[in-house]
């Protein structure tokens, strides 16, 4: 630690030895900053800030989506800075004032871009910044055209926002009246062949459809007809299978019922009895198997009209006749449309260039048909959506903060940098006093002498002055230190005149 301090106390003598040597580099080295510093036009920077909003249920209803919208403050704010945009700024503010030729025009766009932002903070939020430091102008007058710079910026991005979509729109709706007026009338002499041959072959051109595309519909049809016959006829033949095992009439127990239903009632009681518990050789028992015996020979020869109506075969027999009529009208609907395709078959064999031509008359008519169509519905749409953009205004657009007016400067920071200057000074002229002072074969201390040789050191003789030197001495010191302050002095009056600047400006 001592060898430190011997060291910064060697140092800061041979710096104060040579003062003079080091105020002399801080006055150049301070004045040359200075007067770079004096250079440089202070810059004023506007700000301004606009908020987009993009929700609107109309424009959701047809189709113009939050991410369209997006998509086109997007485009807007990545081509607001584009040389165009930029060139009109130019023009429309005291930047053009100078501009004669188009080389300083590319020159003063070049500059314009550098000090232009544009910026998304958040999804509907814009930042836009400019900053004017033309040295040809004063301080207020650059802070005024930074201002009007934001200003232009916003105008520019509301006219590409809110109407700059209303001359695109309208050239693609006259684009495609343009498309519709043609198609149209391609439509029209399309038709009116058409007709001219419906009249003169009526049999070839019946309902306006083709031959080909008639034949065809048969044809499928007749397939169609086809599967559903199959289908109803194996509905019919389970039916079938399900009357042919299912009675007519159901027996009915007692008298009125005839041998059947006498049968039925005596084998009741019979089960009734041995219910109660009667046995075998009980008379009543014994009475019933005879009756039962007897009436089964009976049932055998009895007829099979005697008995209730079985109301499961009266509904399986409902069902049969009415898919017997389904299969009949199928087998009629299947014959009528065999014998149109022969017909159509028989035409078509018989005037082979008149089915083509029909067909490519149809063809060409129904394509024309469907492309007008589909123009029109896209024009209509168009026509909508650009009255919903321009109209309705999807896209609501408001100033959050206008265009500020500066009040100081946004660079340089000049209080700062004189400060640095300043410093920059002294420490130059403290460098350039020790440098000098370690270039010279002399030694400060008897320590460093011991030490350069490897001999002892004795001692050392004091310097003794007279008092002439003495006051010779006081008086250089006056001096200097008047000197050093003259140039803090300087510093202060360049602050002073700075702030001064800055609030003639306010």
């Amino acid at each position: 630690m001592n060898s430190i301090l011997d060291e910064l106390r060697t140092a800061a003598f041979a710096v104060w030895n040579r003062r003079w040597l080091a105020l002399g580099v801080a006055w150049g080295v301070c004045l040359l900053g200075w007067l770079a510093l004096a250079m440089v036009p202070n810059g004023y920077e506007s700000k301004a800030r606009i908020f987009v909003q993009l929700d609107d249920a109309l424009a959701e209803q047809i189709g113009i989506g939050v991410g369209d919208r997006k998509r086109a403050i997007d485009r807007v704010r990545q081509t607001l800075t584009t040389s165009v945009n930029l060139e009109k700024v130019v023009k429309s503010t005291r930047i053009g004032e100078d501009v004669a030729t188009p080389r300083q025009m590319d020159g003063a766009i070049a500059a314009l871009a550098k000090n232009i932002k544009v910026v998304s903070e958040e999804d509907n939020l814009f930042a836009i910044s400019a900053v004017s430091n033309d040295s040809a102008l004063s301080d207020a007058e650059n802070a005024k055209l930074a201002q009007d710079i934001v200003q232009k910026m916003i105008d520019m991005f509301r006219e590409e926002n809110l109407a700059g979509g209303r001359g695109e729109m309208n050239e693609s709706i006259a684009f495609m009246n343009q498309q519709l007026g043609d198609r149209q009338k391609a439509l029209e002499l399309a038709e009116q062949k058409r007709l001219a041959f419906e009249s003169a072959h009526p049999e070839l051109a019946r309902g306006g459809a083709g031959v080909i595309q008639r034949l065809e519909a048969s044809r499928t049809e007749l397939r169609g007809i086809d599967a559903d016959l199959a289908a109803a006829q194996s509905a019919l033949a389970a039916i079938n299978g399900q009357l042919a095992g299912t009675p007519q009439t159901l027996a009915v127990a007692g008298p009125g019922g005839g041998a059947r239903g006498s049968l039925a009632q005596v084998q009741s009681d019979l089960a009734g009895m041995r219910a109660r518990g009667m046995t075998d050789n009980h008379p009543d028992v014994i009475s019933a198997k005879s009756q039962i015996a007897a009436l089964r020979t009976a049932a055998l020869t009895e007829g099979p009209g005697v008995g209730t109506p079985n109301p499961a075969y009266t509904s399986l027999q409902s069902i049969k006749i009415e898919r017997q009529a389904g299969v009949q009208a199928l087998v009629a609907r299947r014959g009528a449309i065999q014998s149109d395709v022969a017909r159509i078959s028989a035409e078509n064999i018989s005037n082979p260039e008149l089915a083509a031509q029909a067909q490519s008359i149809s063809r060409d008519y129904d394509v024309l048909k469907t492309q007008y169509d589909k123009l029109l519905q896209d024009r209509e749409e168009m026509r909508l959506r650009g009255q919903v953009e321009t109209e309705r205004s999807a896209i609501k657009f408001q100033v959050v903060d206008p265009p500020s007016t500066p009040r100081a400067p946004s660079a340089p920071n000049r209080p700062l940098l004189l400060a640095a200057i300043l410093v920059l000074g002294l420490g130059a002229g403290a460098g350039v006093a020790f440098a000098l002072a370690q270039l010279r074969s002399s030694f400060s201390t008897a320590a460093k002498l011991e030490k350069a040789t490897g001999l002892p050191v004795l001692g050392t003789i004091s310097h003794v002055m007279t008092d002439a030197a003495r006051e010779l001495r006081v008086r250089s010191n006056k001096h200097f230190y008047a000197v050093s302050a003259a140039l803090c002095g300087l510093f202060f009056l360049l602050l002073v005149a700075e702030f001064i600047q800055v609030r003639m400006v306010a």
